[in-house]
């Protein structure tokens, strides 16, 4: 019996929430015995798409001005996530994180998804949270972008092209609009099956369990 386990994610580069629920599925993947069997894709959502193109200051500066909370609150919210990260080895650097909006990176992924199937997109996807919150990259920066889809199998004129495509631009809007139908007002949302729905970043055991149990209903039903 031949099965296909798809999993739909909306998720932000700018969330550090989504990087650590994409890191703990891709952790849940590694122990499941039929991982060659399901199919992750990536949906794009913007958490704040107001963000300017030129933004800049500190992710704890744009998070008390942006979103009304204390220092003290965001600091706390760091310690909180680096900590869960650590669990699954992502060193979160939210002191060198550069606030960027996330619009143009999203249209790269989309055209990671077409030119490369879901393996290059998954590439991209964590590349593109390793560049933001690992690393202090600019993932706004067109030459970063485009460096970053060279990494996982584009040319640098299919990532250009991308940057400023229609078609990617659409592919963009169609997913906000999908995940408004859905009604997902945060990120990360897992769907699975087009049935099962995880939101947030779960922890691994929750994605290893939830796999298991498509996985045997899958199973049911062709019996």
């Amino acid at each position: 019996m031949t099965k296909t386990i798809s999993i739909d994610v909306w998720s932000d580069v700018a969330c550090p929430w989504c990087y650590l629920g994409e890191r703990s599925l891709q952790r849940a993947l590694a122990n499941f015995p039929h991982a060659q069997d399901v199919r992750v894709t990536f949906h794009s959502y913007q958490l704040d798409p107001d963000v300017p193109a030129d933004a800049t200051g500190s992710e704890l500066d744009y998070l008390v001005e942006r979103k009304g909370l204390s220092a003290e609150q965001v600091e706390g919210m760091f310690a909180q996530i680096a900590e869960r990260g650590r669990d699954v080895d992502i060193e979160y650097r939210f002191d060198r994180t550069v606030v960027a909006n996330t619009r143009r990176a999203h249209r790269l992924l989309q055209a990671a998804l077409r030119e490369g199937g879901e393996a290059a997109q998954s590439r991209l996807v964590e590349a593109l949270f390793a560049a933001h919150f690992e690393q202090g990259a600019d993932v706004a920066d067109d030459q970063t972008l485009v460096e970053l889809a060279r990494q996982v199998g584009l040319s640098a004129e299919q990532a250009r092209a991308a940057l400023d495509g229609e078609a990617e631009e659409q592919a963009v809007a169609d997913d906000i609009q999908r995940a408004n139908e859905l009604g997902i007002t945060g990120v990360p949302f897992f769907v699975l099956q087009n049935a099962y729905a995880l939101p947030g970043a779960q922890p691994v055991e929750v994605f290893e369990r939830a796999l298991e149990q498509v996985w045997q209903e899958g199973v049911a039903r062709a019996e």
